[in-house]
């Protein structure tokens, strides 16, 4: 059956690999940290990982892998089960309860990752009579999961207010039962922060629900680390908040939607993805809740991250090197040329800094970029010899 389409396929391939836009997969051999060896895709042997969403240095950190030792002997592996058959231990019902006192939310429910969480949340709360307003830059796992759902899908422009405005009137006027607002809380391919106070100002005029996904916020951002709403002094205006425990909570994988107490209860009883999918590893859990520890005492992790963050920006910029604006620790610096991108991570990797090109689709035609993410367990000496492998890979493009 596969022959008949065999060729297609590969044809598929080869036009990818010609428009620069395949996507290889360095294999390392080593834990994520600020350091890692690759062992193949790539230049082997030790490099500076700059590529991680591990803002906080916490996939290897000790105490967490000792609370993941220490689950696996109490816990067991796995579950084997769904939550509502026989997949719920106390570890997680202590990690939802955390989760949702570190974010200011009434109750949260876990999934295996934040892409299910944001495929489970639109298909359960509205129907063909409401509405969902999403940003145009989006998360893919946004975009799928309002697909999901029979509700009327209005887009606007990518953190334009009046726009937001224009649709939240266009939703109102064709009679939405509901309306919900949803955003990225910071944009992972530009770092830009959305802004929250005035989108929940729109929201509360045109008695609209907000959602924000803080997967890149939550643990950094903010005075406390609790995200966006947190940043903005809006923790008690925002009604659904999704996040990973893949990024700055560790590392690992897991997601979650932390929200208004009903939203929580509906959930658990209709979101597919949770209902149809293995319990969240014990050891995820128990490993998560010893995160949540650390951070409330990571403000030295924040400030390093800051640090480390501000020193890129301002060493690549005074080099000139064309960066999107902001102070967030995804610091995209442009390139435009798919291929061009491409090439200069490999440069970039011969050099012993391991960063990704990103190209279409994944950004616009024409963006391609070096998506760089700092981290606080990056020593100033790290950042300052990924800068300088940058400018000499540069020269090597241009040469």
């Amino acid at each position: 059956m596969f022959d008949s389409v065999r060729d297609d396929v590969r044809a598929t391939l080869d036009e990818i690999r010609a428009a620069g836009l395949h996507k290889p997969e360095r294999v390392i051999g080593t834990p994520q940290s600020a350091t890692v060896e690759v062992t193949s895709g790539g230049r082997p042997g030790e490099v500076l990982n700059f590529c991680a969403n591990n803002y906080l240095g916490l996939a290897d950190h000790p105490e967490v892998v000792a609370a993941a030792h220490e689950a696996l002997d109490r816990w067991g592996y796995g579950m084997a089960s769904v939550r509502f058959i026989c997949g719920t231990q106390e570890v997680h019902k202590e990690l939802e309860a955390r989760l949702s006192s570190f974010l200011g939310q009434e109750d949260t429910i876990l999934y295996s990752s934040c892409f299910d969480a944001n495929g489970g949340v639109f298909e359960t709360l509205l129907g063909p009579e409401d509405a969902v307003i999403s940003d145009a830059l989006n998360h893919a796992s946004i975009i799928d999961g309002i697909r999901l759902s029979k509700a009327r899908r209005l887009r606007y422009a990518n953190r334009d207010m009046a726009d937001l405005e224009q649709r939240l009137k266009e939703a109102t006027e064709g009679g939405a039962r509901r309306k919900l607002v949803v955003t990225d809380g910071v944009f992972s391919m530009d770092g830009y922060v959305a802004p929250l106070a005035e989108i929940c100002d729109l929201a509360e005029r045109y008695d609209a629900m907000v959602m924000v996904d803080d997967s890149h916020a939550v643990g950094f951002v903010g005075p406390g680390g609790r995200g966006t709403p947190e940043l903005h002094g809006v923790m008690d205006r925002v009604d659904i908040i999704t996040g990973t425990l893949g990024k700055a909570l560790g590392g690992a994988s897991g997601g979650y939607v932390a929200a208004r107490a009903e939203i929580v209860a509906l959930l658990r009883q209709r979101s597919r993805p949770y209902l149809f999918s293995n319990t969240l590893a014990p050891v995820i859990a128990a490993a998560s809740l010893k995160v949540l520890d650390l951070l409330e005492s990571a403000g030295d992790l924040r400030d390093r991250l800051r640090a480390n963050t501000e020193l890129f920006r301002t060493r690549m910029t005074a080099e000139g090197f064309d960066l999107l604006p902001g102070d967030h620790a995804i610091a995209p610096v442009m390139i435009g040329d798919a291929s061009e991108a491409g090439r200069m991570a490999e440069l970039l990797l011969e050099r012993g800094v391991y960063v990704i090109g990103f190209s279409y689709p994944v950004v616009p035609q024409g963006q391609a970029r070096i998506r760089v993410q700092l981290s606080a367990a990056h020593s100033t000496e790290d950042v300052n010899r990924a800068v300088d492998a940058f400018v000499e890979a540069r020269a090597a493009l241009n040469a």
